[in-house]
């Protein structure tokens, strides 16, 4: 006789909240940063009315996929869990940097090890939660927050970078910040996001 296959339990980061850590949602990584910027004007004033028409937009497209997501669970997060911050030594991977841990949408730890085109992600997508729902089981409304919390990342990106310009280190690391390139292209990663935000979301294949 087969034995029944074991439900995941309830992870370690769903138990309880960080004390003092905050939420990523559509305020604190995309309307407080946007407002950040515009206030310490950081944009180019003759860039301004292209970057705030874009910015709206794509925040209208971010409240979009969370309605459709639903009142999705908040739990504990790695916060910025790319393979660049996985270290692989002879015991497994070690999830390493945890300067942006806070509360959030479980899928903020899966989609940005995610890359490539649609069929190139939906194929990912599938190892991906084959791997984390030997775990936790994934809420598969929150496919559809995947590029709405890509957009939310390269906005804050822009106000992480601008808070920190006093720092030496910065400029010397992001020369390119804040020229009309920079803007420009921010204008046109977010015309393409919020093309994104609006198609049906990337499923596993």
């Amino acid at each position: 006789m087969d034995r029944p296959v074991p439900r995941p339990h309830p992870c370690r980061g769903q138990r309880q909240r960080f004390s003092h850590r905050e939420t990523l949602d559509a305020q604190s990584f995309g309307r407080g940063p946007s407002k950040w910027l515009v206030d310490n004007k950081s944009i180019p004033e003759d860039l301004y009315p292209s970057w705030k028409a874009v910015i709206d937009q794509a925040l209208e497209g971010i409240d979009a996929c969370y309605a459709r997501a639903g009142d999705v669970k908040q739990i504990r997060l790695h916060g910025d869990c790319h393979p660049g911050n996985i270290l692989w030594t002879d015991a497994g991977p070690h999830f390493v940097d945890l300067d942006d841990s806070r509360m959030g949408p479980a899928m903020q730890d899966l989609w940005m090890l995610l890359s490539g085109d649609r069929t190139a992600m939906a194929m990912q997508l599938h190892h991906v939660l084959a791997g984390y729902e030997e775990f936790m089981e994934l809420d598969r409304r929150e496919l559809n927050l995947i590029e709405a919390l890509r957009s939310l990342r390269l906005i804050h990106y822009s106000y992480w970078i601008a808070r920190r310009w006093d720092d030496p280190a910065f400029p010397a690391a992001f020369p390119w910040f804040g020229t009309q390139r920079y803007w420009q292209d921010r204008i046109l990663e977010l015309k393409e996001q919020i093309a994104l935000m609006s198609e049906e979301p990337v499923r596993p294949s």
